[in-house]
């Protein structure tokens, strides 16, 4: 099956962090919007636990900030999914950007946003994503497997743990003396230009999407 999908135009952009997001990328998205290489501005941050540094940064930056606590709704998908749609419509959401959003979206929120949910994941997907690979577990994994490079991944959210369509990726090599902090330190400007990078595609951009494949279309 393919999809044809038209330029957002002005990104009116929602980031979802989990409790221990640092916000850097969020911060990427930030700056981006503020220097205007994105056309468009975040418009509330979202996260898992108040104490998140990510909800603080997202507060000094004067975004506003929400907690919708996954614990409040356990077995509830339905109803953890309408928490979080209130708060994308009542800010006129168009594109939701996860950054360091540990859980699985909620079905009906990924249905709410065709192509218009993006994930940035530490790794060149389809290699060493899915449940439970995130941060440290995933540069530990990329070191031991002996791969010679490793990078990021940009890809469209569907209803699995990293496994929708890749938008933007970028490598690194693996040095011989890397441990999972130097790699992830070394990896992480790389995370930044290209969910910026990502995001202006998304927002400027006609394309076409074939499986995991994704393709600048010339209308």
């Amino acid at each position: 099956m393919t999809e044809i999908l038209e330029p957002l135009g002005e990104a009116q952009i929602a980031v979802l962090v989990s409790g221990e997001a640092r916000g850097s990328n969020m911060q990427a998205l930030l700056d981006a919007c503020m220097e205007q290489r994105i056309r468009g501005e975040v418009q509330v941050v979202v996260g898992t636990r108040a104490e998140a540094p990510a909800l603080a940064r997202a507060r000094d930056a004067g975004v506003p900030v929400h907690v919708v606590s996954p614990r409040k709704y356990e077995g509830q998908e339905e109803a953890y999914a309408e928490a979080l749609l209130r708060i994308l419509r009542r800010y006129a959401i168009n594109l939701v950007c996860l950054a360091g959003y540990l859980l699985r979206l909620p079905e009906p929120v990924v249905a709410a946003y065709p192509y218009c949910v993006l994930n940035i994941h530490p790794a060149l997907l389809p290699l060493f994503g899915g449940k439970g690979m995130y941060g440290k577990r995933v540069h530990e994994a990329v070191i031991e497997s002996g791969m010679k490079v490793t990078g990021c991944t940009v890809h469209f959210v569907d209803n699995d743990y990293d496994t929708g369509p890749i938008l933007v990726q970028r490598a690194i090599p693996v040095l011989d003396e890397d441990t999972p902090e130097t790699l992830a330190a070394r990896l992480l400007p790389e995370e930044h230009r290209a969910y910026v990078e990502a995001v202006e595609i998304r927002t400027s951009r006609w394309l076409r999407v074939e499986g995991r494949r994704v393709v600048t279309y010339h209308p």
